[in-house]
């Protein structure tokens, strides 16, 4: 049964549907099946290789953002039912309704999916002016609507928190105790390690730069995406997610993160992940309801279930042959399915 998931990326490439990809899956500590195909960089012909790096794009919403906020929770630095203002008094929007840390992991703060702040600002600053100064579309807890603003906005929490920047931050309390070594914000290093994403004007592609333009605008750190890791930083990061062990966040804590908020709202949100029937789910129903995913404009993905310890990396450049997302988003649906059935078969 794992040739059934290197045949669906296989074809996927061949059909040209994708240029590449690094799948990985596994149940707890245990890795089930891994799988590398097509290139890297289908300009250049670069082969994709199991070390590649990606550029996560949302994925940096959860792995990240989430993550790093519940951490600074269970050290008693912030509180999830906190105000936005309590930490950020200058953000407009949050002091005209009461706004909580809450409100923004679970995609209910009301703010608005996003704002093109690259097209008329001009620098990081100009841009967290901008988002000070965005009205809220929907009053907090009322509606499901998911929203970079709401993790931008939560990554200037972080910093507030710990007087310090977010990509150390996340360093310090996630990826490095972790052990996710190439898990990095603005990575190092030549173009060979990265898979490139889009495509640009000038014939060539973004390599191992943050592709969403928010992001780049900002330096490449935001709370909503920027980060880039390698398949194997995952897979540790989700074999943790759903151990016992405690460490960074207790996992009663990951556990209720991985619980639906929002029920009524009209979306199924965690904090942070995306739960089953959720219209960012990618798992079609065929994981246990206790799953959760997320995805990332590149072409990435994660999902985990925390009571059976089921767990599946996609990490795909797909954005590097545009941005029509139904090739990748049936390769998804496929590929969880389909790690579903080997975990079944290796039980």
């Amino acid at each position: 049964m794992p040739d059934r998931i290197g045949a669906l990326l296989d074809a996927a490439v061949t059909e040209g549907r994708i240029p590449g990809a690094v799948a990985v899956a596994g149940r707890g500590p245990a890795t089930l099946g891994w799988w590398v195909a097509g290139r890297a960089d289908a300009l250049q012909g670069r082969p994709m290789h199991g070390d590649t790096v990606f550029d996560l794009a949302s994925l940096t919403k959860v792995v990240a953002t989430t993550t790093v906020t519940l951490a600074l929770a269970a050290r008693g630095r912030l509180r999830l039912d906190d105000p936005v203002t309590g930490y950020l008094p200058e953000f407009t929007a949050c002091r005209d309704a009461p706004v909580t840390v809450a409100h923004l992991l679970t995609h209910t703060a009301g703010l608005p999916e996003g704002r093109p702040f690259y097209r008329w600002c001009g620098s990081r600053s100009d841009l967290l002016r901008g988002l000070r100064q965005t009205p809220l579309q929907a009053p907090p807890g009322t509606r499901v609507a998911y929203s970079d603003l709401g993790f931008m906005t939560l990554g200037e929490i972080v910093a507030a928190v710990t007087g310090g920047r977010l990509e150390d931050t996340v360093r310090d309390l996630v990826t490095g105790p972790l052990g996710m070594i190439s898990t990095t914000f603005v990575p190092n290093g030549p173009p060979s390690c990265f898979a490139a994403t889009e495509c640009r004007a000038d014939g060539t592609a973004w390599t191992g730069i943050v592709h969403d333009d928010n992001a780049r605008l900002m330096g490449g750190v935001a709370g909503h995406a920027g980060l880039f890791a390698p398949a194997s930083d995952l897979a540790r990061f989700a074999a943790w997610w759903v151990s016992d062990d405690d460490a960074v966040v207790p996992a009663a804590l990951r556990r209720a993160a991985c619980a639906c908020q929002t029920e009524g709202l009209g979306g199924r949100r965690g904090l942070g992940w995306a739960c089953p029937g959720d219209g960012f789910d990618i798992l079609g129903g065929r994981w246990p309801p206790t799953a959760v995913s997320h995805t990332g404009f590149t072409g990435t993905s994660l999902a985990l279930d925390p009571a059976t310890g089921l767990w599946a990396v996609l990490l795909t450049n797909a954005v590097h042959f545009g941005r029509d997302y139904t090739a990748v988003q049936a390769l998804r649906r496929d590929v969880h399915a389909a790690v579903t059935t080997l975990a079944t078969r290796t039980a």
